[in-house]
């Protein structure tokens, strides 16, 4: 069995039992059970809090988020015995996969907190090696294995492509994530296969402007993890809203949007999606599809609150600040647009995210009737000065 030592360990040295650890990080009892016995791990946004209770760095917290499988212990920092691995593909084994596993959540870890141009590299490295593992491995235990791991970093790969390119390039995610649907289902998981398809509904909604096959994507993605985890079908049916919203279709709009509501509120905390499907991801969606129908007052305290709410992952917080501008632009609220005009670009300038770059520009155009005004001026000067370091 799986299971993260360490960081049951680094618990118990601070004098912490699992449920007064829980509380300070503000999860259940149940979540910290599971990241101990490697069923989970912890999301992005939930790692600066931990390593603060936890008192360690990031990357220590990293090592001590490395799943041991069967007794082996991992050194991700022993990059020979990867070169040999990679050497003699024919010999990968646990340890191997379990290398590769914690370098992909080391990177997955860095993804909110820094420049995604940072992370493309590496990532790139890692998926063309866990995929040639795979192709090669003698053992089929190993390469069932490294099936998760191929599902894992294809999808990854898709999601920095994309982001990378400022959601103009489709075509080159689109194939990692059509990789990751057919690694996911040779493996057996529909949960993976479901969120790769539920990430290709992101390009069709967002990049290609297409809500109808967003949607019809997103309905894909909800029926095949339906039966697997009800909070990732809940996930999935917020974009459905979000891709009906943007045709218009209020009731059709309400309707998944209710439908999610009631998966949220009956997610049980074993479901392996359940940390990605959150109240914060409900309001996010919720005041998109909103903004989209064209109800901007009742929109905007919605993504107030998801904007305070979502502080510690920043790239989706620049997303949901983005949003809110443009609500504030279409009432006329200027001295408070112009403010989450200067907070959203604030927060692309730290992590250079596509999806809040592309909205700060988005929200940038909608302030052409007042491009006289100083504070316009302003705006777009810095509008400007992000075009020149991307």
């Amino acid at each position: 069995m799986a299971r993260r030592r360490d960081l049951a360990q680094r618990r118990r040295a601070r004098g912490m039992s699992q449920e007064t650890f829980a509380d300070s990080v503000g999860v259940d009892r149940t979540t910290v059970a599971r990241w101990e016995s490697g069923t989970t791990a912890p999301q992005p946004w939930q790692r600066s809090r931990i390593a603060d209770v936890l008192d360690v760095s990031l990357d220590d917290l990293d090592t001590l988020l490395i799943t041991l499988e069967d007794g082996v212990v991992d050194d991700r920092g022993d990059d020979e015995r990867l070169r040999h691995t990679l050497q003699n593909p024919s010999t990968v084994d646990l340890t191997a996969t379990g290398d590769l596993r914690a370098r992909l959540q080391h990177l997955d870890a860095q993804y909110d907190h820094v420049p995604t141009t940072s992370l493309l590299g590496a990532a790139g490295q890692l998926h063309g090696q866990v995929s040639y593992l795979r192709a090669n491995a003698g053992n089929g235990v190993v390469r069932h294995r490294l099936l998760a791991i191929e599902a894992d970093s294809a999808t990854f790969m898709g999601q920095l492509v994309w982001d990378v390119s400022r959601r103009r390039d489709h075509r080159e995610p689109v194939a990692y994530l059509k990789q990751a649907i057919n690694a996911a289902r040779e493996f057996g998981d529909p949960v993976r296969e479901a969120y790769a398809v539920l990430r290709s509904s992101y390009i069709a909604l967002y990049g290609e402007k297409d809500p109808t096959k967003g949607a019809v994507l997103a309905d894909r993605a909800a029926k095949t993890a339906q039966a697997a985890s009800p909070a990732l079908t809940g996930l999935a049916l917020l974009h459905v809203a979000e891709g009906r919203a943007m045709t218009g279709d209020a009731p059709g709009c309400e309707s998944a949007l209710l439908e999610a509501e009631a998966l949220l509120n009956s997610a049980a905390t074993d479901d392996t999606a359940a940390e990605h499907y959150t109240v914060h991801e409900w309001t996010r969606l919720a005041g998109s599809c909103y903004l989209a129908l064209g109800q901007h007052e009742r929109a905007e305290p919605i993504l107030r609150a998801t904007v305070h709410a979502l502080s510690a992952k920043r790239k989706s917080q620049a997303i949901a600040m983005g949003n809110l501008a443009l609500a504030l632009i279409r009432q006329h609220k200027l001295d408070e647009a112009a403010a989450a005009m200067h907070r959203t670009i604030d927060a692309v300038e730290h992590t250079m995210g596509g999806g809040g770059l592309v909205l700060a520009f988005n929200a940038g155009q909608e302030l052409r009737e007042w491009r006289h005004e100083t504070w316009a001026q302003e705006i777009q000067d810095r509008l400007m000065g992000l075009i020149a370091t991307t």
